[in-house]
């Protein structure tokens, strides 16, 4: 089946990398990702990645915790680097040519962040990593996502979890959580819905980029989502959205 999507932006917590381990990465996970990644490239779509650092550290929890907001700011995007450099590592395993593109200087590690060459590696057919969020205090790696998304004219932003998309409530804690198909920005924004961070939101809203929200766990799930089947709930604008936007 052909792709829907040629450029993707694949946005992964940092929580992800971990599997089941309660911190630190997990390398069957990570191969099971590089594993999904490499079926994408297989089918000639350019993929970019943002990951996030909350299984090294968080810096909004260290800062609640009396740490100097800043400083935890970049602590954690530190450790979006350490994620970045595991997976690029595994995905050069599969033999998938992978970049790391860091928004914090570090050359020894990996390249700064330039949006000209973030484009023509991809057009290369290379996976690019973008590392250390927006390089900038007080924002997440969500609004990275979203910023770095528009910047290489991304088709669509996939935001990997747990879960199988987007529900009322935590479908954990909640057994009774309604799963949405398919929502609105304002409704994601309205419903205060934990999908991704209102600055993340606003900026997709704002030009028109859908976000899908899928299980990263199960096997295959990237590939669907590629090819246009349902998968998860997609977040889009209100006309193209249409009348239902719940499954009941």
């Amino acid at each position: 089946m052909p792709a829907k999507y040629n450029r993707i932006l694949l946005k992964l917590s940092g929580e992800a990398v971990m599997g089941d381990k309660g911190y630190g990465i997990d390398a069957a996970t990570v191969d099971f990702m590089a594993k999904e990644i490499k079926m994408i490239v297989s089918m000639g779509v350019q993929i970019s990645v943002v990951i996030g650092g909350g299984n090294i550290f968080r810096g909004v929890q260290a800062s609640l915790e009396g740490m100097e907001r800043a400083t935890a700011d970049y602590m954690g995007m530190l450790a979006t680097v350490i994620n970045a450099l595991a997976l690029q590592n595994t995905l050069e395993k599969h033999n998938i040519p992978t970049r790391v593109q860091s928004a914090i200087e570090m050359r020894e590690l990996a390249e700064p962040y330039i949006r000209r060459k973030a484009v023509r590696h991809l057009e290369k057919g290379r996976v690019v990593i973008f590392a250390a969020g927006t390089g900038n205090p007080y924002f997440t790696t969500d609004t990275a996502a979203a910023l770095r998304a528009m910047e290489i004219g991304a088709d669509v932003i996939l935001k990997g979890t747990k879960v199988d998309g987007v529900y009322s409530a935590d479908p954990v804690t909640h057994p009774d959580a309604e799963k949405y198909a398919e929502l609105t920005y304002m409704e994601v924004l309205r419903k205060g819905l934990a999908v991704m961070d209102s600055t993340a939101i606003t900026l997709c809203m704002d030009n028109n980029l859908p976000i899908v929200v899928f299980n990263l766990r199960g096997a295959g799930n990237i590939r669907k989502v590629i090819e246009g089947k349902k998968v998860g709930t997609i977040i889009r604008k209100e006309d193209a959205a249409g009348a239902k936007k719940k499954n009941k």
